[in-house]
């Protein structure tokens, strides 16, 4: 079945009369070279916003032109104060706070500070799209929102019962995950309903379906083990320690260099999130956004959009912020072969086997 956009927008915003909607961009420029991917997912945002000041044509929701700024060069980093309609400057939060909703199409991951953005105000939801590709209109954003939303729910009961969890990987490391009360988990179901607006669940990553939450970040954080990830023919494994990024051990160039930023700035170093994607829908390409949303994932760097501690202020610059996830669903070259909630009485529910989503 075709991608409808219309019944998309409707069940993912449910826009009222007075709505204002905004499609937003960024753009190469100077050492931030462009690709085939971004020049296609730009004309997919010029294709969305066309088809949808059609679809609202008289119905009292405007659709305003496309707003697009200069690339950050990073995921997650402070967007810039000024951005560009029809050729114009002008003021980046201005624009944002006379949307009352947001599509977010960048190369680089704006969701953190989009997400403050949208936290700050009482109409304003976001839908954050950094990578997203015209195929994902047949994969993750064909989903059944309503049905994924249910899922979060129950996965979301699971996750706050639980203290910790214990993750092994297809390669045999492991890693125990500390995960305390007061951090409580989040979920992003896709839903942003004005409702929804100036809240927790203000902005979501679409394609979305996961629930994930921040691990103990303190210095007798008990996050520690070996988490692997493959980056061509190399192997980097993690080694954690209080929930850090202690060593990056393997051999090559690339891990050689992975090693080389995680020493120089300690921003990097934090285990920032603890995720399960339950999207049926998403597909393994090696996108991150829509590979996510398909099994485990864990990050590192910056976690104060989740309400963790790591925020801007912790790295050695802005221009070094980052929001790294590593995915291990089902089609990723390292898979997680089991992970289980630990809960208080140290009983254990198993909720991935072999990249299987058992709940």
């Amino acid at each position: 079945m075709a991608f409808n956009l219309e019944k998309f927008f409707i069940d993912i915003f449910r826009p009222e009369a007075g709505e204002v909607v905004t499609v937003v961009y960024d753009l190469p420029h100077g050492d931030i070279a462009d690709n085939p991917a971004w020049k296609e997912r730009r004309a997919m945002a010029e294709e969305w916003r066309k088809k949808l000041t059609e679809i609202f044509a008289g119905r009292n929701i405007t659709v305003k032109p496309v707003v697009t700024y200069y690339a950050t060069g990073g995921n997650n980093a402070d967007l810039p104060t000024t951005c560009l309609i029809d050729g114009e400057e002008t003021d980046f939060n201005q624009m944002i706070n006379s949307s009352s909703i947001v599509i977010a199409m960048p190369e680089f991951s704006a969701t953190a500070p989009l997400y403050y953005l949208s936290k700050k105000s009482d109409k304003l939801r976001v839908a954050s799209m950094p990578g997203v590709a015209k195929f994902m209109e047949e994969t993750g954003l064909s989903a059944d929102y309503a049905e994924i939303s249910k899922k979060c729910k129950i996965l979301e009961a699971i996750f706050n019962r639980a203290i910790a969890a214990e993750v092994t990987f297809s390669t045999g490391h492991r890693c125990y995950f500390d995960l305390p009360a007061e951090n409580e988990a989040l979920i992003d179901d896709g839903i942003l309903h004005p409702d929804r607006a100036g809240g927790e669940l203000s902005l979501s990553n679409l394609p979305a379906g996961e629930v994930f939450s921040v691990p103990n970040e303190n210095e007798d954080s008990r996050t520690e083990g070996e988490l692997p990830e493959k980056i061509g023919d190399e192997t980097a494994v993690y080694v954690i320690k209080h929930n850090r990024v202690t060593d990056v051990r393997g051999s090559g160039p690339a891990v050689a260099e992975l090693r080389r930023k995680f020493r120089e700035d300690p921003g990097w170093c934090n285990i920032a999130e603890f995720a399960i994607g339950l999207n049926d829908k998403a597909k393994v390409t090696g996108i991150v956004l829509e590979d996510e949303k398909a099994g485990f994932h864990w990050a590192y760097g910056r976690s104060d959009h989740f309400g963790g501690k790591n925020g801007v202020e912790n790295f050695n610059s802005p221009a070094n912020v980052v929001h790294v996830d590593i995915v291990y669903a089902k089609g990723n070259p390292i898979v997680c072969s089991k992970l289980d909630m630990i809960f208080p009485d140290n009983s254990r529910q198993t909720l991935i086997t072999d990249g299987e989503l058992l709940v």
